[in-house]
Parts: structure tokens; sequence; C-alpha cells
């Protein structure tokens, strides 16, 4: 059907009747994660903001990657929706939304789909999938970790600037649907627990708010061992709250946390060498607060500083460099300015 011609507005939907796959929050996470299904032949729905859904309808989705890889979906491709339609049924529904939308998507997922219907929460932070559930407590509500980054370079364009499996939480429900995303590219491990997985994926994404506040693309900013003494000092305080907790975190991809930390203290020519594989990021990937940030939208700086935050404070710790990290994002719309690595260290104090 041409794009022109689909209808935008709530009314039956042959995908979603038939057991396909939803996306709900079609951002950069929902549209490649969607993206990649639909061009393997999977039966997709993606519902999501007006703006990306004006870009789609208008030019398509482009799927690019680090590895080469080009994809190209034109709009009577793609089954793009600005609402869940009365009757929906689908199989399987990734939840995309951003951290702070969390419970009203899951609020309108209940109100749509049938009991038992599996959401895996394709989101940052620790506790959306459990803020999901509450809101749908019909719904069987899974945690899900993406471990790599997906950049806008252009509207209808994603892009993969690094590398990592795909994490979710094992469910019979889940099971049936793990050949599909592994034939459509998207490599998936399963966990009966999946907290460790998640800490591990929040630790490195302590450096969002770096990178945000940096204004620079993410290897450039990993290369800046200013920036990088930063990040090492937030993860290293971070760990500190995860032992007091008893919490051992586990890294999606690449080397344990704390060696992490000790690589991006080290002098920049000997981080080149040691830290090859963090650094196979292209030169086009950035955080996604820092589209945030550009862009005027609220970040996800709660959902993982604020992560910190919380689990200290019930420990009865502090955590004063994630504070300060959190009030400086927060804080961008009043003062605007992208900050040095010796600035940001002198802000941070490290």
């Amino acid at each position: 059907m041409p794009a022109e011609a689909q209808d935008t507005q709530p009314g039956a939907d042959p995908a979603l009747a038939q057991g396909g796959v939803l996306v709900m929050g079609t951002g950069n996470v929902g549209g490649w994660l969607g993206g990649r299904l639909a061009a393997a032949g999977v039966s997709v729905v993606l519902v999501g903001r007006p703006r990306m859904m004006q870009a789609l309808r208008s030019v398509g989705l482009t799927l690019s990657d680090r590895d080469g890889g080009h994809r190209h979906l034109p709009p009577e491709r793609l089954h793009l929706l600005d609402a869940i339609p009365p009757g929906a049924a689908p199989g399987l529904v990734l939840l995309c939304v951003k951290s702070g939308a969390t419970a009203q998507a899951a609020a309108e997922l209940a109100a749509a789909l049938p009991a038992g219907t599996p959401v895996v929460s394709m989101q940052n932070g620790i506790h959306n999938a459990d803020v999901a559930q509450a809101a749908a407590p019909r719904l069987a509500v899974l945690a899900g970790v993406v471990p790599y980054n997906i950049a806008e370079l252009a509207p209808g364009h994603l892009h993969r600037g690094s590398a990592g499996t795909l994490a979710m939480q094992d469910h019979p429900a889940l099971r049936p649907w793990l050949p599909a995303l592994r034939s459509a590219g998207l490599a998936v491990n399963v966990y009966a627990d999946l907290a460790p997985v998640q800490w591990g994926k929040l630790l490195l994404n302590l450096n969002n708010a770096v990178n945000a506040l940096s204004g620079l693309p993410l290897r450039a900013q990993l290369l800046d061992r200013h920036l990088r003494a930063c990040t090492a000092a937030l993860i290293d305080e971070a760990l500190g709250v995860l032992a007091r907790a008893g919490i051992r975190p586990q890294s999606p991809a690449g080397p344990p946390p704390s060696l992490v930390v000790r690589a991006m203290r080290l002098p920049t020519p000997l981080f080149r060498l040691l830290a090859a594989r963090l650094l196979r990021i292209d030169a086009q990937a950035r955080s996604s607060m820092a589209d945030d940030l550009a862009l005027g939208r609220p970040t996800e700086v709660d959902a993982i500083q604020g992560e910190v935050l919380r689990l200290a404070a019930q420990l009865g710790m502090a955590a004063p460099l994630n504070a300060r990290m959190l009030s400086l994002v927060q804080g961008w719309a009043q003062h605007p300015m992208h900050l040095s690595g010796p600035a940001l260290r002198q802000a941070l104090g490290v």
C-alpha cells in the first residue's frame, strides 16, 4: 500500500491481527530493531512520534552499520501507525519509548492488547520493565538490553555504530521469536536473571552524559584522556555502590566494567592499544543523549545516573559525581554550552 494511502488513524491492521511484531516507540532503537525484522520479511507495525513517522512516510527507512551493511525500505514496505488499533493481537511487542514515557505507553498497550502478550522492554535503565508491568499487569513484560549505539544520521536513516548482542529475559512466550530475531541479523542471548547485564549496560551508559556534554562523536570523545577520566570516575563511583549492594554487573559486550575503568585512565596511546575493541566505533556514532540535547528533548539521565543515586540512597551512601553529572545535564537547557575535557573534569572535581 503506498505510504500516502496508509491509514494513520486507529483501525484494523492485518499485521497485528495475524500475530506480527509491534514496535511501541519507533525512535532510533525501535526503528533499527523493527526495520531489521521487516527487512527479513517479518510482519512489523511501527508506532512512534510524529517527527519520526513523518520522515518514514516521506523517505522510508534506511539502515546502515559500521560493517558496511546498507538496506533501504521504501515507505510502501513499512506499516506505520500513530496509535495502537483496536483488535490488535501482536505476537510480540518491543517497547522502545524513552524511559519517561514507559508508564503511559504500557497503559496504552494494556488497554489494547490481549492478556499475556509478551512485551520486551528494549530501554535504558534498570526498572522500565517493572514500571511497564505495574501499568500493564495483564501483559507479560520482560526486560531487554540493547548493547550497541544507534544514531540517526538523517531523517529516516539509522546507523549502528558499534557491536554487541541483544540480551533478553528468558520466557516461554519469547522463545518462539528467537529464530526470527536471529534470522534478521539481531543476535540475542537470553538470561534467567537479566539484572546483572542491565547494570553492566548502565555502567557503560554513564558515559552518555559525558558524550552529550562534550559535543563530540563517541570515538573522538573516548580518545580524549580528560573526558575518559570523567567517565572512569563515574563508573568507579557506581561500582562502589553496586559492591555495597552485593550486585555483580555483567558487561553485555567487552571486558568487565572494572577493567574498562582501568583502561580509561591510561594515557591515550596505551588506551588505543588495550581498548581496540571498545574503539571499534565508527566516526558517526554518538549517544542518544547527545541527540536529545541537540533537539531540546528530555534526556534519560534520570534513568541512568538517577538509578545510581537511588540505589546509593537506599544504602545510606552518597554518589556525588553522578549527582553532579545529572545536575549538569538537567541544567543544559538553561546553559547550553559544550564542555571541553578539562572543563568537565573541573566541574566534576576529578
